[in-house]
């Protein structure tokens, strides 16, 4: 036996792998390092960049969901080759995670400048709409006889006009000849709170608003409407509510949530998600600090401050200032999916499969399959609101397929008229009415928003604060005040022609129809909901009613004639 085996034989296995380890280069270590690595990097951030050199860098195809019968995609979507081909990520970004990571440092937006307009709502809220038209106008204006087409974009959460994202859509649009629109969340772009209300996910007042105003100023101005990620969430939701009854001609909803409870637990289940959670946090404590007079007086402050998720944050924050009961509550009245029945407008939904905000849990395939008025469009890659597109990111996907979507739905006829009448929003989890503290009942029963010109101005003439419109050129003021003296010529000339002795006789007339409307209009009010709600229902209530109040005014009448025949009887 040699030296060599005796000194082998005296070691322990331990040993002898350590001894073969140190064998080994340094090179080969770092080599299987770099390989441990690399196979984590692409499960943890989702690459697949491989998957797309297996398949020729060709990308992965768009799946469309639609009903059979649909008009809207037999007639318009198949007119629209982006969403029957295949979308290719750019290959440095073949991430979901890079993908909403670029698109959040830089996304390179195009460079442009916005006209800015502000809005104040019923309310007293006060909401900046960022417009871009197609042609450089001198006063800042559309005139109203126009009829280009007016694309209000909703952008997502925490987010405004700035948004990469949002100025590669308005971009994009207007350059091709149509006017666009940012309808910015109160409290953003730069414009502080002026009012006790705050938006959230499910607060669909402001774009209700916004859409109606812009409707009765351009008349003859088709409406489009294109939401990003919450405020798809917002659009979807506002088109289930009015139904038939909105002037939106046709719509686009963009890495829409679609049930808030599923992505609250979503974003909560796994570390590169729970990430997402905090840096979305993040966003929402900045915006809530811009405006710390306001939240302070009305949420939890302290708690504001020490959120770390954004279900913290919609618990001390949005719950109290929106007076909901729970978190939960919240997420499920705000979910759109809910509302997707009820859209009467065409609408093209566009979900990527891999988006790490959006869960594709949420989307719900059934509802849209169901309804004949929405598109679906899914892809397997793309993030949130990102999709680009070639070598150098210059493009994102998913902007040219809904512009042309709204392109080819604005040159077919099945852009979505109003309906004359009224309608009464609904929804299948909850009841007719938006959780909005600026709610009245109309004599009608109908309810309605709450404006400076009182509840009954339903005529579909803009308020004084709709035409009271504030420009950053001061224009708006003028123009309030020329109608408000307009108004006041013609109430001064129409009284200069009553006699005193008439205009005395009309005053006390009115005061008598006034207090007789008080008096009727609380039956009235009864009447129209139960004729509205029950319909020829109501004669049998009318009978139930008669049938068991019967033995108490049989009881009156008798002891009443009694009293009346006992008298001449006594008097005989």
């Amino acid at each position: 036996m040699s030296d060599s085996q005796a000194v082998a034989g005296g070691e322990s296995p331990a040993e002898l792998l350590l001894r073969a380890a140190a064998m080994v280069p340094a090179e080969r270590y770092a080599l299987a390092a770099v390989a441990v690595v690399s196979v984590f990097l692409y499960r943890f951030l989702e690459l697949h960049v491989i998957g797309d050199a297996l398949r020729g860098f060709r990308g992965g195809r768009v799946e469309l969901t639609f009903h059979p019968a649909s008009e809207i995609y037999h007639r318009v979507a198949s007119k629209c080759r982006s969403l029957h081909g295949r979308y290719l990520a750019t290959p440095w970004l073949a991430s979901p995670h890079l993908q909403t990571l670029f698109l959040g440092i830089s996304g390179r937006p195009p460079s442009f400048t916005y006209k800015r307009q502000l809005y104040t709502v019923h309310d007293g809220g006060t909401i900046a709409l960022d417009w871009l038209l197609a042609s450089d106008l001198e006063d800042g204006f559309i005139s109203k006889d126009d009829s280009t087409p007016l694309v209000v974009v909703v952008p997502g959460l925490t987010s405004d006009s700035a948004a990469a994202y949002v100025k590669h859509s308005v971009y994009s649009i207007a350059s091709k000849g149509w006017n666009v629109v940012v309808s910015n969340h109160r409290g953003l772009g730069g414009v502080s709170i002026t009012s006790d209300c705050f938006y959230n996910g499910g607060w669909t007042e402001d774009v209700r608003e916004v859409i109606k105003y812009l409707h009765q100023r351009y008349p003859q101005t088709p409406l489009f409407c294109i939401g990003t990620s919450i405020g798809a969430n917002i659009v979807v939701k506002y088109l289930g509510e009015e139904g038939e009854n909105t002037p939106v001609a046709g719509a686009a909803s963009i890495c829409s949530p679609w049930d808030l409870l599923i992505g609250d637990r979503f974003i909560s289940r796994k570390l590169v998600q729970r990430i997402y959670d905090k840096a979305l946090a993040i966003g929402l404590k900045s915006y809530a600090k811009l405006h710390q007079p306001v939240l302070a007086r009305l949420a939890n402050w302290e708690g504001i401050r020490k959120s770390r998720s954004i279900r913290e944050f919609d618990h001390h924050a949005t719950c109290v200032v929106a007076r909901y009961e729970t978190v939960d509550t919240y997420y499920r009245q705000c979910s759109s999916a809910s509302y997707v029945g009820n859209v009467s407008v065409p609408l093209l939904c566009i979900n990527a499969l891999d988006d790490p905000l959006c869960t594709r849990e949420a989307i719900p395939w059934d509802e849209c399959r169901a309804n004949k008025n929405i598109v679906l469009a899914t892809t397997p890659n793309g993030g949130h609101l990102a999709f680009f597109q070639g070598l150098t990111a210059g493009r994102l996907w998913w902007v040219g397929a809904a512009s042309e979507f709204l392109f080819a739905l604005h040159e077919s006829s099945y852009m979505h008229r109003q309906k004359a009448n009224d309608h009464v929003l609904h929804s299948s989890l909850e009841s007719s009415i938006d959780k909005s503290p600026y709610v009245n009942i109309m004599e009608d029963g109908m309810v309605a928003p709450v404006t400076k010109d009182g509840p009954g101005n339903n005529d579909g003439s803009p308020s004084d604060h709709e035409v009271g419109v504030q420009l950053s050129n001061g224009v708006g003021g003028r123009q309030q005040l020329e109608v408000s003296g307009e108004k006041h010529n013609e109430q001064v000339s129409g009284a200069g022609n009553e006699s005193p002795a008439g205009s005395a006789n009309r005053q006390g007339d009115d005061i008598y129809s006034n207090k007789l409307h008080e008096i009727i209009a609380p039956v009235k009010r009864s009447i129209n909901q139960l004729t509205r709600h029950q319909g020829r229902s109501i004669w049998l209530l009318a009978y139930i009613a008669f049938v068991t109040s019967w033995p108490l005014l049989g009881s009156l009448a008798f002891i009443t004639f009694r009293k009346k025949f006992r008298n001449p009887l006594q008097a005989k």
